[in-house]
């Protein structure tokens, strides 16, 4: 046997591996740190296996052979190579491919390089230290009790906890405590947000508390300054390491703790390959450190809320708002069939046009939520019905305010048409609302008002959000408006409106996670409003005034709405009641795609029904074609983890006994 060997641990360097042969005798598993001669001179070097093979392309006799195993403390870097092959297994992709997404890229920064984060400019000098109330003293106590039992070796499982708490109910202020003590006590901790837009506050409040201990990542840094925030940690430089999902992956040696806040948010789950969920990667990252795993949310998945239900995971709750005198906005919701039928054909229902007048008189902020960019969803012809479409995908091009129709999947751009170009028809019209037309529409109905727009448009460029949200919070502008990237995580004292516009749409999304969406979006939004002393309102305006998740939304009763979530996805058998493996085709062939799926999906049956699996498929994805490239979907059901692994890679070789030259790529998602 043969050992595939790398001595550089940066994901550039999984190409330069290098074949040695393992002596007789020789344990050797992927992952484990060896010692090996290497080069001309045959120093000794540490290297690390990525791989084991039977084979070689050349003369085995020129092999040189691994020297020995390491057996001694288990280093970062094996457990990172641990973790990807996990992530290999559970996730259905090449190693490879995983090892490239656990280890950093190694890339320089340029000499002379002084970047520091733009989110540190706006740190003060000193944080906002609170001292803990009675519940949050309790929730830190039992985190810190867990951590203490990890480093002394009396953990035994993993410890995991859920940091349940209300909107303003000071989670921020645990995780602060947690840390200052995680890190007295000579460990690192990896601080996991779902975004820096989401989280601003947040990543200011740790880096000023923590000053000069905190790496930060971000989406919009280059690959070299990403690497160099990596050597930072690896280097002990550091204390925290705070990003999104990536940041599970810090190089610390001596790793005592991992929070993820917001634990909920869909930007966890990576949207390519492998398509891993943040937090079981957390989970098994944490294993391999004996160190305790901290979830915290004001609405957390239902998937981590059954497993604190089942004993899994500890569950501790903040029940009331961390700020004397703050208290839970008053909400109502308005039925917008209602104002229609009164003659009300405004975006803005009567209550809520009252209640922005009332607080612009009154010089109090405002933020407006739509969940949807753009000046509008699409343009179709009057004269035939048909919507202006991406010619690579299968959507409608949004329609914006400077003139062009854009492709929100793969970037697709033209002017806005005069005739449609399937009748020929001058008759095109706008249809839809986004918040480019929201925020015309607000400044023309109250045209005193200064007004900020915060979405994907007007913060493309780096620092945008910072800029926008310190604006408002220095109060240069009365109304905010945005998408879901203004209503979380933020805390501004002189908010007390907050509208959602279009409440419901997320309802409408082809998802069994819609209600549980649109609980946490508008529960979020809610927690906006009020946060200081000042008196809050939330106007919830929606088509479906009686659905659960609407009304449970506006009294923030988290338990009641998991308690219909949880009873439906009993009675349909999805997760986490069951495990669902979504299997997604894709081919640039739309007959060969059609054909192979079909020829793979009829053997398949019977291996489903011998191991009592659903399966439903192949059906066309909800976008059939993106980019021009076709795709189809086969779900399995089952609730056996082992069982959906097995039915995953059963299906996969049916796929590639039919499909002998490729012409079919697969990707993998359980759930």
């Amino acid at each position: 046997m043969y050992a595939q060997i790398i001595i550089d641990i940066t994901s550039d360097a999984l190409d330069k591996a290098y074949t040695y042969r393992i002596p007789d005798g020789m344990e050797v598993h992927t992952g484990d740190r060896v010692s090996i001669p290497f080069g001309i001179s045959n120093a000794i070097k540490t290297g690390y296996v990525i791989g084991l093979t039977d084979q070689v392309d050349y003369d085995p006799a020129k092999v040189k052979e691994i020297n020995s195993v390491m057996h001694d403390a288990i280093s970062v870097k094996e457990q990172l190579i641990h973790l990807a092959s996990w992530m290999s297994s559970e996730y259905g992709t090449t190693l490879n491919q995983c090892l490239k997404t656990v280890l950093p890229v190694k890339r320089a920064v340029r000499k002379n390089s002084r970047r520091i984060d733009p989110l540190l400019r706006y740190a003060s000098e000193k944080d906002e230290y609170h001292e803990l109330n009675e519940e949050q003293q309790a929730a830190a106590d039992t985190i810190i009790s867990g951590f203490r039992r990890c480093i002394s070796g009396t953990a035994g499982e993993t410890p995991r906890y859920l940091l349940n708490g209300i909107t303003g109910s000071g989670k921020t202020e645990v995780y602060l405590h947690v840390m200052e003590q995680v890190i007295k006590a000579g460990y690192k901790v990896i601080m996991l947000i779902p975004e820096i837009s989401l989280t601003y506050q947040t990543v200011i409040r740790v880096s000023t508390r923590f000053r000069g201990k905190v790496a930060i990542l971000n989406s919009r840094m280059s690959t070299g300054e990403r690497y160099e925030q990596y050597m930072k940690c690896e280097s002990g430089e550091v204390d925290i390491l705070i990003g999104p999902r990536s940041a599970v992956f810090a190089p610390f040696e001596k790793l005592g703790m991992i929070i993820m806040d917001e634990e909920h948010e869909g930007a966890y789950k990576a949207e390519t390959a492998p398509r891993y969920e943040t937090r079981d990667v957390a989970y098994h990252r944490a294993k391999q450190s004996h160190c305790p795993v901290l979830y915290g949310s004001a609405t957390p998945s239902v998937h981590i809320y059954t497993k604190a239900l089942q004993g899994e995971i500890s569950l501790l709750e903040l029940h009331r708002r961390a700020k004397s005198g703050s208290s839970l906005a008053a909400t109502e919701i308005i039925d917008l069939r209602a104002e229609l039928e009164k003659g009300n054909r405004s975006i803005f229902s009567d209550r809520l046009y009252e209640l922005i007048t009332d607080r612009l008189n009154k010089h109090e902020q405002i933020m407006l939520f739509m969940n949807r960019r753009g000046y509008s969803s699409f343009v179709s012809c009057r004269s035939c019905g048909q919507a202006i479409r991406c010619p690579h995908c299968d959507v409608s091009l949004t329609l914006h305010r400077d003139g062009t129709m854009r492709c929100h999947y793969c970037g697709y751009e033209i002017p806005v048409m005069k005739k449609c170009p399937t009748c020929g028809s001058p008759y095109l019209a706008p249809f839809g609302f986004g918040t480019e037309k929201l925020e015309s529409h607000v400044k023309k109905t109250f045209p005193n008002a200064s007004v900020l727009r915060m979405d994907a448009d007007t913060t493309k460029n780096k620092g945008g959000h910072e800029k926008i949200l310190e604006q408002f919070r220095n109060h240069n502008a009365d109304i905010l408006i945005g998408t879901q990237m203004i209503v979380k995580g933020h805390d501004f004292p002189d908010v007390t409106l907050v509208g959602l516009i279009a409440a419901d749409l997320s309802l409408s999304a082809p998802d069994f996670h819609a209600s549980e969406k649109t609980f946490q979006l508008i529960t979020q939004a809610a927690g906006r409003a009020g946060r200081d002393k000042g008196a809050g309102n939330v106007i919830i305006q929606t088509y479906q005034p009686d659905h659960y998740a609407i009304v449970l939304s506006s009294a923030q009763n988290y338990k009641l709405f998991y308690e219909k979530e949880i009873a439906f996805r009993k009675l349909m058998g999805y997760p986490p009641v069951e495990y669902l493996m979504t299997i997604q085709l894709l081919s640039k062939d739309e007959d060969m795609l059609d054909m192979i799926s079909k020829s793979a999906s009829e053997p398949f049956k019977a291996d489903c029904t011998e191991a009592n699996a659903e399966f439903i498929g192949p059906l066309n994805a909800s976008v059939y074609k993106v980019n021009d490239i076709y795709r189809k979907i086969v779900y399995i059901k089952h609730p056996e983890h082992d069982i959906i692994i097995q039915l995953r890679d059963k299906f996969t070789a049916h796929v590639r006994s039919v499909d002998k030259r490729g012409f079919v790529m697969l990707n993998y998602d359980i759930q």
